[in-house]
């Protein structure tokens, strides 16, 4: 990993992001490790959490989404039910991905999924966008002394400086910054690229992209401007449809 990641080498660390695009299968989500393998990518991706660790159970409009997204018309609890990958089948996916001869790295959303990355020897932490404000959850993930990836999203600059001077007041400076337009699909005019080089050159980070856009586009730009590392959803197919299969890419485009 040290080769792709965190270096100065001219190499870029490509991340499959396999969040909900198991399908709650674990057949899928091991046949989607071995398409992310044999599509050239460095690392595949999780998300650890459970429905009730992100929201209640409400039908109440609170918590139904209706933001224009294409989530429009669910609960949060029902999306992030179906979204979730069971955490029985963390160590599993760890070491099968390792097999596989890649990196498997995850998202926590609270401590407690923190603590089971732990037990299963998770050697990156990424912070999600709508987490950067959880200084705690990035104090805590920073503490255990591993890389730590920031997600760039819905932060304003003062959430991007608190996050970042959270992680170095630990003594974790193995920093990643990546800018992220969090609209999913993310429109191509809104991707503001030019940010990565800010990134990199005001607060002395890894610079990288996560991106929702359609096509391969926008991360061949970002790769152009200085991204050490690529993140982008994938499927193994298409058609088996899911929460987020209309914004990610099947390994034909991923390759």
């Amino acid at each position: 990993m040290e080769n792709n990641f965190f270096s100065n080498s001219g190499s870029v660390f490509i991340v499959a992001e396999l969040s909900a695009n198991h399908n709650g299968n674990l057949g899928v989500a091991i046949e989607t490790i071995k398409a992310a393998k044999r599509a050239g990518a460095d690392a595949i991706k999780l998300q650890t959490y459970t429905a009730d660790s992100m929201t209640i159970k409400s039908n109440k409009s609170d918590f139904i989404i209706n933001n224009g997204s294409i989530w429009d018309g669910n609960t949060l609890y029902d999306l992030y039910k179906k979204a979730s990958t069971p955490w029985e089948w963390h160590e599993q996916l760890f070491n099968f991905a390792k097999e596989q001869g890649l990196t498997c790295f995850s998202t926590p959303f609270d401590k407690d999924a923190v603590d089971l990355l732990e037990k299963i020897k998770n050697p990156i932490y990424k912070i999600a966008s709508f987490e950067i404000r959880d200084i705690e959850l990035i104090r805590y993930a920073a503490l255990k002394m591993k890389p730590i990836i920031l997600s760039s999203g819905i932060a304003s600059k003062k959430d991007i400086e608190l996050a970042i001077k959270t992680c170095r007041e630990t003594g974790n400076d193995q920093i990643a910054l990546l800018k992220c337009t969090s609209s999913y699909p993310a429109p191509l005019d809104e991707s503001n690229l030019l940010m990565i080089k800010e990134f990199k050159e005001k607060y002395n980070v890894i610079p990288g992209l996560s991106d929702h856009t359609l096509g391969i586009t926008a991360p061949i730009a970002a790769t152009c401007l200085g991204a050490k590392i690529i993140e982008k959803h994938f499927i193994l197919d298409k058609k088996i449809g899911g929460p987020d299969s209309s914004f990610s890419l099947d390994e034909n485009e991923f390759k």
